[in-house]
C-alpha cells in the first residue's frame, strides 16, 4: 500500500530517506529551510517546499495534516523537538524522528513519537562491524544483545550441511536463511540437510558476541 510521507530536513539522511521512498512509489513531500537542499532533490521526489519558519500554520498550508507518515530529520535538536510536537498536534499517526544522542532520543520518546532513529550511531556500529570482519555484509539490530547478520559463508562451512556443521550447538546461533550463490534464490528456514556452498550468504540470528566470532 502506497503512503503519503513528509520528510522534514533534507540533509544527507533525510534526502536519502525521501529519495528511497519516492523510488518505491510513495508520495513524498520534502521540506527544508535551506533552498539549496530543496532544489537538489526537487526533481527526485513528488513535491518539495522551502519553508521560512517552524509553525503549525506553515505545515497546514502544505497539507501535511493529511499525510500518513512524517519523518523529522533535523540536525538542530530544538527544531526537531518543535517539529515533532507540531506534527503530533496535527494528528499525524506515525512520526519517525532522527536523534542526535540518547538524551535527545529520550525527549522525543517522551513526546510520543512513533520511532526514534540514530543514523550516526547506527552507521558507526555498521562500520565498526565491517572493519573488524570482512565477512559481515550487513546487520539488523534487534536489541542490545541480539542482531541479525548477513555473512559470507566461512570457508570451513563449504560443502557441508547444517546438520554436519551443528551450527546451533557449535556456534550458538541459528541460520534463518541461505542466499544461494549465482542468483539461485533464497532458502528460508533451511532444513538440516541444506548444503552450504562457496559464495553462499548466510542470514543468522544470535547474540552479538557469538555472531561477531563467526564473522572473524
Amino acid at each position: 500500500m502506497k503512503k503519503q510521507v513528509v520528510v522534514i530536513g533534507l540533509g544527507p539522511f533525510g534526502a536519502s530517506v525521501a529519495k528511497s521512498l519516492a523510488e518505491q512509489g510513495h508520495q513524498v513531500l520534502g521540506i527544508d529551510l535551506d533552498e539549496k537542499k530543496v532544489n537538489a532533490i526537487a526533481n527526485q521526489i513528488t513535491q518539495s517546499a522551502i519553508i521560512h519558519n517552524i509553525s503549525e500554520e506553515t505545515l497546514v498550508d502544505l497539507g501535511v495534516k493529511e499525510f500518513d507518515i512524517a519523518v523529522v530529520s533535523i540536525s538542530d535538536i530544538e527544531s526537531s523537538i518543535l517539529f515533532a510536537q507540531i506534527l503530533m498536534d496535527l494528528g499525524i499517526k506515525e512520526i519517525v524522528s532522527r536523534a542526535q544522542d540518547e538524551l535527545h532520543g529520550r525527549v522525543l520518546e517522551r513526546l510520543g513519537v512513533s520511532k526514534v532513529v540514530f543514523p550516526e550511531r547506527d552507521m558507526g556500529l555498521r562500520l565498526a562491524n565491517n572493519l573488524v570482519s570482512s565477512s559481515i555484509i550487513d546487520y539488523i539490530e534487534l536489541s542490545k544483545e541480539y542482531n541479525v547478520f548477513e555473512i559470507s559463508a566461512p570457508e570451513e562451512f563449504f560443502n557441508k550441511t547444517l546438520a554436519e556443521l551443528r551450527v546451533r550447538a557449535n556456534y550458538n546461533i541459528n541460520v534463518i536463511a541461505i542466499k544461494k550463490h549465482n542468483h539461485q534464490g533464497i532458502v528460508i528456514a533451511p532444513p538440516s540437510d541444506s548444503l552450504i556452498e562457496e559464495n553462499d550468504i548466510l542470514v543468522v540470528i544470535g547474540k552479538n558476541s557469538d555472531l561477531s566470532k563467526l564473522g572473524q
